[in-house]
């Protein structure tokens, strides 16, 4: 067995797989521009820290269950408030995670609060935290059944790994009391410690019927809203759903109203 080949089995071995991979290549180029061991060694071992770094946000990715394509790049930021374009910006930074602190999205449906909570997911993959997405009645059930198995406290540990957790719409869950003591509980284990996102098309004064009684009511609201950033979709935010319908069936979107528009060609 030749040198390079005992060293790519050896990096194999040492479970260095992009060192392997591109060691036969690196030696020759190495070779060609005359580099020194430690140029070698140190271009070797870049490639191998991004490798590394590369599979490690794939994982995360994987990981988070984001939808698909939803990032801030696709966001049509200029639809919204000048104040909610700073404050994704600067969530999107992720330091708000690192203070395990909340963000709140609330707005009309189909303004864009969901792209706009998994945009800020995804740059905070991108720097290597983690992310889990997960609609809030998906979550519920998680935990229903998890406490009917007697597994509540592993199950909270097992959310507890994630750094962030979003909770979409939360105003869509069910209502029933089992249904409000999980959530309420699974709220109160990442208070101060672990971060959540949730967006909501029910503004706080109306989150009574998620949690029906008005002490739970108002525990929940206060451990959610304590250190968080609030983001609010104005009524002027029209519904980005309704205006892609319109455009598909060939109409002009202008708030409730839809007009035909005229056929442009060449």
């Amino acid at each position: 067995m030749s040198t390079p080949e005992t060293l790519v089995l050896h990096c194999k071995t040492l479970r260095l797989p992009t060192m392997a991979a591109i060691l036969e290549e690196m030696l020759h180029t190495a070779q060609r521009e005359s580099w020194s061991l430690e140029t070698t060694l140190l271009n070797l071992l870049e490639q191998e820290v991004a490798g590394r770094e590369r599979r490690r946000i794939e994982r995360l990715l994987k990981q988070s269950q984001l939808p698909a394509g939803k990032t801030l790049d696709q966001l049509d930021l200029k639809r919204l408030p000048l104040r909610a374009q700073r404050q994704l910006v600067q969530l999107a930074s992720g330091d708000f995670a690192d203070r395990a602190e909340n963000a709140l999205f609330f707005g009309l449906p189909g303004t864009g609060k969901t792209h706009a909570a998994s945009g800020v997911a995804y740059a905070l993959v991108q720097s290597g935290r983690s992310v889990l997405f997960t609609p809030t009645f998906k979550l519920v059930n998680r935990l229903l059944r998890a406490k009917r198995d007697y597994e509540l406290e592993v199950e909270l540990r097992r959310l507890d790994r994630f750094q962030v957790v979003i909770l979409d719409d939360i105003g869509y869950v069910q209502q029933s009391r089992e249904e409000m003591e999980v959530l309420f509980t699974f709220l109160a284990e990442r208070y101060e410690r672990r971060s959540v996102m949730i967006t909501s098309n029910l503004v706080f004064s109306e989150w009574d019927q998620i949690f029906k009684d008005p002490l739970t009511t108002a525990a929940a609201i206060d451990r959610v809203v304590h250190h968080s950033t609030i983001v609010e979709f104005g009524p002027q935010v029209t519904s980005m759903r309704a205006e892609e319908a319109a455009r598909r069936n060939g109409l002009r979107f202008t708030g409730q109203k839809q007009t035909k528009t005229e056929s442009v060609e060449g």
